[in-house]
């Protein structure tokens, strides 16, 4: 059993990552399989218009990955009151119905502002439930984000990390509820 854990942006050194990084090292604690996969990874030739009809052998490999694993976990920061555009690209590259059809799915919002992405984990929650995902009910948000990591990119606040500890054992609970 593997959660994949998806990092909703492909901005480079994203706070998205720092904590999907952390939830990596929650998911271990808890004796969880798990992976990252980062939409940094994406390559130039996932935007191009033709990548509906051929895609490209990265994007065949991290649709595999989402396919493969028990349930997915995604981290998502918010962009001008929403997700990411690459992250709703990303879904559109995913194989339809099969992708998120009985999987699970938890969700982790990070931002600057004071809601902590909020807006755009709701969002997500409206598409994935729309493609039959089981949705896990913990969210965690993770306002001003910016002052809760230290340079390695840890959180240093201790609310903050409790709740993610507990996201990550309790999302690896709800997996097994559903008998994936």
């Amino acid at each position: 059993m593997s959660i994949l854990i998806i990092s909703g942006t492909m901005r480079p050194g994203s706070n998205s990552l720092k904590v999907s990084r952390q939830l990596e090292l929650e998911y271990r604690a808890a004796g969880v399989s798990s992976e990252l996969l980062s939409l940094e990874a994406l390559p130039a030739e996932a935007f191009v218009p033709g990548v509906y009809a051929s895609k490209p052998a990265a994007v065949v490999r991290m649709q595999e990955q989402v396919l493969a694993a028990c349930g997915l976990h995604v981290v998502t920061p918010e962009y001008n009151g929403s997700f990411p555009g690459v992250l709703k690209h990303f879904i559109d590259l995913l194989k339809f119905p099969e992708s998120f059809e009985g999987k699970p799915v938890a969700f982790t919002g990070v931002a600057a502002g004071l809601f902590g992405a909020l807006r755009s984990v709701e969002q997500l929650q409206m598409i994935f439930a729309y493609r039959n995902a089981y949705l896990y009910p913990l969210r965690v948000f993770i306002p001003q984000v910016h002052a809760k990591l230290n340079e390695a990119g840890q959180i240093t606040d201790g609310e903050i990390a409790k709740r993610l500890g507990e996201q990550a054992r309790g999302f690896d609970a709800f997996i097994r509820s559903l008998g994936k």
